[in-house]
């Protein structure tokens, strides 16, 4: 059988939301976020990022500190032993109307092409309406998380669930007899 995907936005769900990040040493995980995806990981699940970074676009960072960022988001998930499966960027404004910016589903696209999932058994976890569009658009279940944006979308979300945070997210998949799940 198959791996499956739980595939994360980053700004707001994962870590905190800090508005066209470019200094790696501004990075901070959400509190409790480490340790929900150790837990996704060690029940056998693949775990990548999807993330709109329009900044590159506008001028405000290069692919190169876009980089240097991720690799202080590796360090920081390592020590909690995890280890992200990929990393899926969409470096595009949103006026170049391109395939693989939020909502729309290339860079599931692209990581479907990777690791070979079924995106109708993978879930999406996000902030903002974007991403649970994106999980609408590949056949994902979707949750909306209340850090970051999350709040101010919460009453007109499409998602199939909303959750306090990454923490909670994780809980709704892992338990199948989790009320909220079906």
């Amino acid at each position: 059988m198959p791996k499956r995907f739980a595939l994360l936005d980053r700004d707001g769900t994962l870590i905190k939301e800090k508005n066209y990040l470019r200094d790696p040493d501004q990075l901070e995980l959400i509190p409790g976020a480490g340790a929900a995806l150790k837990r996704l990981q060690d029940g056998g699940w693949g775990i990548c990022l999807v993330t709109n970074q329009s900044g590159i676009a506008r001028g405000y960072f290069d692919l190169e500190q876009l980089q240097r960022v991720h690799r202080r988001l590796a360090d920081e998930l390592a020590q909690f032993d995890v280890v992200l499966d990929g990393i899926y960027i969409c470096p595009h404004s949103p006026q170049d109307a391109c395939h693989c910016r939020k909502p729309s589903p290339g860079m599931i696209d692209q990581a479907i092409a990777v690791h070979g999932f079924d995106p109708s058994q993978a879930w999406v976890i996000g902030d903002k309406e974007v991403d649970i569009g994106l999980g609408q658009a590949v056949g994902a279940k979707s949750i909306l998380v209340r850090t970051g944006y999350g709040k101010t979308y919460e009453t007109e979300t499409m998602a199939n669930h909303v959750v306090d945070d990454l923490s909670e997210a994780v809980d709704l998949i892992l338990d199948p007899t989790h009320p909220q799940r079906n």
